[in-house]
């Protein structure tokens, strides 16, 4: 079964590369009883790919539950999973059987698993490792096979170390792990997302779908989208009910969404650095080196069109010349050929004398012996170059998001950096 099936299949829009391998992975682990565990942020549709999961594996005729565990109260989380005897508590009137013993055989998708309570993690590692548990209440122990899909919007590795989240089961849920990509790591497919629940909309109620002109479009690629496709669902469901006309501008937008004119940045780790360090030291160094680069052109220009105006040397282009453009040097648009033509007498600057009208080819074997008797031809005040790697740094940042009229990831690749890095440096120079 090739990705665009699955897509078809589940409704899944996209054609980011992101997402086609957070798919790849779901659709070769499902064939499988291995546990999965899912991360990304809320809003991303993890629910979706634990479906998918359960859609095309050898379960799929059998039952399949959501249950989201920070949704339900710690003390009755445990009868809710594996069920109690009559009596086993207070209110515990009657026998219940629970999650794992009613979807025997099936999947049971475990949303927001870090937020389960560090006792149920314990009987969760049992049924992991060998398909056992006990009611609550009971002395019995009984049988399931039931395939766990789990997910998590928070760090368990960062639960881990707080002791917050067992270790063991940490290891033994993240078999196979699928990372499902943030909204804003798929900045192609936003607008495509956004149509769709715009047609969607439109389809259901019988109206018109609205779109978006080009500024708002561009406004609606760049935004950061903390709440994901979730939001970008009810941004187009609200634009597609209170926009009065079907062409929506970028000023509508603004109205529902007013953040949406701020920059999509990274956020810094917890402990106030940034990711990969090493890279970013890299990087540094690179920066320098090219702007030690061009500046040291930058004087080589400079030196040889000094040598020609101070020689009083006359041609067509000099920036054909040295295969260079120079800007402080005027273009002559007269027609004339790439060859010197000196203007001044023999000895006047050490050259070889030449007859009236002759052409002069300049020989780069034979040096150019400027005269500095005439002192004031080379009273020239000297600019000091600015050599900050920071103000550099930043005004190349600045053209490049000019350039691309604000789109970060086509920026981003023009500089040869990635759109993390970007973000920081937009962030750090406040852009």
């Amino acid at each position: 079964m090739n990705l665009q099936s699955i897509k078809q299949r589940f409704g899944i829009v996209g054609r980011s590369d992101a997402l086609d391998r957070a798919l790849s992975k779901a659709v070769r682990v499902a064939s499988t009883d291995l546990s999965v565990l899912i991360t990304g942020e809320s809003g991303v549709g993890k629910e979706v790919f634990s479906k998918i999961i359960h859609g095309i594996s050898s379960r799929k005729h059998n039952k399949f539950i959501p249950i989201n565990c920070g949704a339900i109260p710690e003390g009755t989380i445990n009868s809710e999973l594996f069920g109690h005897e009559k009596g086993a508590f207070t209110g515990a009137v009657i026998e219940r059987k629970g999650y794992f013993e009613t979807y025997n055989g099936g999947t049971i998708f475990l949303d927001e698993i870090g937020e389960m309570p560090l006792d149920t993690q314990a009987y969760l590692l049992r049924v992991l490792e060998v398909g056992e548990f006990i009611r609550v209440g009971s002395s019995k122990t009984q049988k399931t096979d039931v395939r766990i899909v789990a997910a998590t919007n928070v760090n368990l590795e960062e639960q881990v170390r707080k002791g917050k989240f067992r270790e063991d089961l940490y290891f033994r849920l993240n078999t196979v792990p699928i990372r499902v990509p943030s909204l804003r790591d798929r900045t192609e497919d936003i607008y495509m997302l956004f149509r769709k629940f715009a047609s969607d909309f439109a389809e259901k109620y019988r109206t018109t779908p609205v779109q978006l002109d080009e500024r708002a479009q561009l406004l609606l690629e760049t935004y950061r989208w903390p709440g994901n496709i979730r939001q970008l669902k009810n941004v187009a469901e609200q634009l597609s009910v209170m926009s009065e006309t079907k062409l929506v501008e970028a000023e509508a937008l603004i109205d529902i969404i007013p953040d949406i004119r701020e920059r999509n940045l990274p956020m810094l780790t917890e402990n106030g650095t940034s990711e990969q360090p090493n890279n970013f030291q890299e990087r540094e160094i690179l920066y320098k080196l090219l702007f030690d680069m061009k500046s040291d052109l930058n004087d080589l220009k400079s030196l040889v069109f000094e040598l020609i105006r101070d020689n009083n040397l006359q041609v067509s282009n000099p920036g054909e010349l040295m295969g260079l453009d120079s800007p402080n040097y005027p273009k002559y648009n007269n027609g004339a050929t790439s060859k010197f033509v000196p203007e001044f007498e023999v000895g006047e600057a050490g050259l070889p004398s030449q007859e009236e009208g002759s052409e002069f080819t300049l020989n780069p074997t034979r040096p150019i012996i400027l005269d500095h008797s005439q002192k004031e031809q080379y009273d020239t005040e000297e600019v000091e170059e600015n050599l900050s790697l920071e103000e550099n740094e930043k005004e190349l940042i600045r053209k490049a998001l000019r350039k691309h009229r604000g789109r970060r990831k086509e920026a981003a690749n023009d500089l040869g950096i990635s759109e993390r890095t970007l973000y920081r440096k937009i962030k750090q120079y406040e852009l």
